[in-house]
C-alpha cells in the first residue's frame, strides 16, 4: 500500500493528501512525529521532515513539490499543472508563492507561534510574529480575491495544484480561527468551493490532540 508520511496541520503534507485524493490513488497516513528523530524515517528522508511519500514497490520521495511534480509525471490522467507551458509557469509561480511567501509571513507566524510552539512546549509564543502574521493575512486574502475575480480559479480556469497550495495553508490557519473570511468575501467564495471539493473533506476531520478547531472549521459554508 502506498504510505504517505505525515503530520496534522501541516500545510505540506496536507498539499499532498489532496492531490493523491484528486488522482483517485490509495494511500494511508502514518502520522510522523519528526521531533523524535526515529532512525527508521530518518532512513527514508535524511532531512527528517514530512510529507514523505513511500510507493507500492518501495520508492521513497520526500519535499511536497517534488512529490507533487513526480505524481503529475506517474499518474497524468488528471492534470494539476495545466495543459501548455505558460499555464504551468503560472501554477508553479503561485504554488511558489503560497509555499514560500504566505507561510513565511502568515503560516509560520500564525500556526507556528500559536499552536505548534504550545503543543511542542517549545515556550511562549513571539507576540509580534503573531501581530505579523495577523496583519499579512489581509494582503494575501486580497489577491486571492484578485486572482479569482479574473479566473475560475487562482492560476487559470482548471482547479489546480496553485487552488491546493493556498487551501493547504488556509485551512491549518482556519483551524485555529484566524483567517478574517467576513472581510474578504471573494476569498472565502472561492475556499468554500475548495472545501466542498471531496479530496478535501478528510482534512477537515484533523483533529491535533488537545487543540480543538473552530465551530466553524468543517462547516462548507462556514
Amino acid at each position: 500500500m502506498r504510505t504517505l508520511f505525515h503530520l496534522w496541520l501541516h500545510p505540506f503534507s496536507r498539499k499532498v493528501r489532496i492531490v493523491l485524493a484528486e488522482k483517485k490513488l490509495d494511500f494511508e497516513l502514518t502520522i510522523e512525529k519528526v521531533w523524535e528523530r526515529r532512525t527508521e524515517f530518518l532512513a527514508l528522508n535524511p532531512a527528517g521532515d514530512v510529507p514523505v511519500l513511500v510507493e507500492p514497490d518501495g520508492t521513497v520521495i520526500a519535499n511536497s513539490q517534488v512529490i507533487c511534480e513526480y505524481l503529475e509525471e506517474v499518474y497524468n490522467q488528471i492534470d494539476l499543472l495545466g495543459a501548455d507551458p505558460v499555464q504551468r509557469a503560472e501554477t508553479r509561480r503561485l504554488i511558489s508563492w503560497f509555499d514560500m511567501k504566505f507561510n513565511r509571513e502568515v503560516t509560520e507566524n500564525l500556526v507556528g507561534e500559536k499552536l505548534m510552539k504550545r503543543f511542542l512546549k517549545m515556550g511562549e509564543p513571539h507576540g509580534p510574529s503573531i501581530r505579523a502574521g495577523h496583519a499579512n493575512i489581509h494582503y494575501h486574502l486580497d489577491y486571492i480575491g484578485f486572482l479569482t475575480e479574473k479566473r475560475t480559479w487562482l492560476a487559470g480556469d482548471n482547479f489546480s495544484l496553485a487552488d491546493i497550495a493556498a487551501a493547504a495553508h488556509l485551512s491549518a490557519i482556519d483551524y485555529i480561527g484566524d483567517v478574517p473570511w467576513e472581510e474578504h468575501q471573494a476569498a472565502r467564495d472561492w475556499y468554500a468551493r475548495v472545501k466542498s471539493r471531496p479530496s478535501f473533506q478528510p482534512l477537515l476531520a484533523d483533529r491535533i490532540p488537545g487543540f480543538t478547531p473552530v465551530e466553524h472549521y468543517e462547516d462548507v459554508d462556514f
